[in-house]
């Protein structure tokens, strides 16, 4: 980690110009290494030396669909390498890899980040809604980490009212200095305050912000965690596989880490768009040799600002991932939080739904399940109908269904919309 450190402060300190010197040996540099010394990236790229960045091509999850022994780099081993799996919310998880390096520098970049909002990892104590293993040995694992890490873990598969007001006891009891996990689970907390009309830094005053991820923030959303937890909201973004891809700055901007990770807006011929045009994100991790990851597209789809420059690149908007695409029966392909949006913008008026997601089962048929004090009236659904029709097709049919709760995936996290359609 002090390695890690110097590492990354050298590279804070970098001029505007030093910097995109760096960018560019780095890039070379890994490309170099893996050509070399990873025999799997050489068979995927099919040339031993490579002139032009354009030309080297794109990989995706579909690459990685082998055992990690294959995919690791000269002189690596599965026992010298940190070994993860990604949660598998594209529909393609693997087993990857990072050398040591890599994976310190990737915690010195979070840890900077998070020092942004006074976030001190080896003292404040962090209040934490992510899932869990269930089974014993990994559930003490987790538990252990969690109490070496400063860390006290709310599981989340289970949030009624009253699981949500033993956490509301524990913010009295304890100095948490911030809130970290998946966006679902948070925001139904912070409406569990705002019906029982408690701002939550009032009762715990060492708050400090709330760090969301893994799930969709939208706007409406984060005025209610401010308004309710009285503290900066800040969005995450971020790839396990990778690093911390984007994390929101004191001013509001999605700020993108150019320090350990090339990132590239891509149309569908792997053309790199101009700065505020919407395209795929493709992603260069500059640092692991244990497995490469270059010019690696994510799934994601989203847009860079305009202002961006290359050492401060700003992430304007995250569209969704593109696999959660609504094909309609016109032929009209949507992004399926366009219809989790719209829906939302009438279904949670008055406070009544707790949430909901969606589901397409048919091309013209749509399933929404949601959870709610009382059932939605003919009026509410009629509306919902309405909005659909009018912000993107007519002759659609939607069922509704109310239940107690919904389905999360074994890592706890809320898929808002999924398209059962091939």
């Amino acid at each position: 980690m002090k390695e890690a450190d110097a590492e990354l402060k050298k590279i804070l300190s970098l001029s505007e110009a030093d910097f995109t010197n760096y960018v560019n040996q780095k890039k070379k540099e890994i490309v170099e290494f893996h050509l070399k010394h990873n025999k799997s990236y050489q068979k995927f790229v099919e040339k031993k030396d490579v002139q032009l960045w354009d030309e080297i091509p794109v990989m995706t999850k579909k690459e990685f669909q082998k055992p990690l022994q294959e995919r690791l780099s000269q002189g690596f081993t599965t026992k010298s390498v940190y070994v993860n799996k990604t949660s598998g919310s594209s529909g393609d998880p693997f087993i990857f890899a990072k050398d040591k390096f890599s994976h310190a520098l990737t915690w010195a970049n979070i840890m900077y980040r998070f020092g942004w909002f006074s976030i001190d990892f080896n003292s404040s104590l962090q209040a934490r809604f992510y899932g869990i293993p269930l089974d014993f040995i990994s559930n003490k694992k987790e538990r252990l980490k969690d109490l070496l890490s400063h860390r006290y873990r709310f599981t989340i598969f289970d949030l009624s009212d009253t699981i949500l007001e033993k956490i509301l006891k524990k913010f009295q009891h304890k100095k948490f200095e911030y809130i970290n996990g998946y966006t679902s689970s948070i925001v139904l907390f912070a409406k569990f305050l705002q019906k029982k009309n408690i701002v939550l830094k009032t009762i715990c005053p060492t708050l400090k912000c709330c760090v969301v991820t893994s799930e969709m923030l939208f706007e409406d959303d984060k005025l209610l965690l401010e308004k309710q937890f009285g503290v900066p909201v800040v969005n995450e973004y971020g790839a396990s596989e990778l690093d911390l891809i984007a994390f929101q700055n004191p001013n509001g901007e999605w700020q993108i880490n150019s320090e350990t990770l090339y990132v590239e807006i891509l149309d569908e011929n792997n053309t790199v768009l101009p700065n505020g045009k919407e395209g795929r994100i493709v992603i260069t991790s500059l640092y692991n040799k244990a497995h490469p990851f270059i010019r690696y597209d994510i799934g994601d789809v989203g847009i860079l600002d305009e202002r961006s420059t290359l050492k401060k690149p700003i992430l304007k908007k995250l569209i969704g991932r593109t696999n959660d695409i609504a094909v309609l029966p016109s032929g009209k392909k949507s992004p399926g939080l366009t219809f989790y949006y719209v829906t939302k913008s009438i279904i949670e008026d008055d406070g009544n739904v707790k949430e909901f997601i969606i589901k397409q089962t048919k091309i013209d048929t749509f399933d929404i399940e949601y959870v709610s004090e009382v059932e939605l009236t003919k009026i509410q659904i009629q509306n919902i109908e309405k909005a659909i029709t009018t912000y993107l097709e007519s002759g659609l049919t939607f069922s509704f269904t109310r239940k107690k709760k919904l389905e999360r995936s074994k890592s706890g996290k809320l898929k808002q919309f999924v398209s059962l359609v091939n």
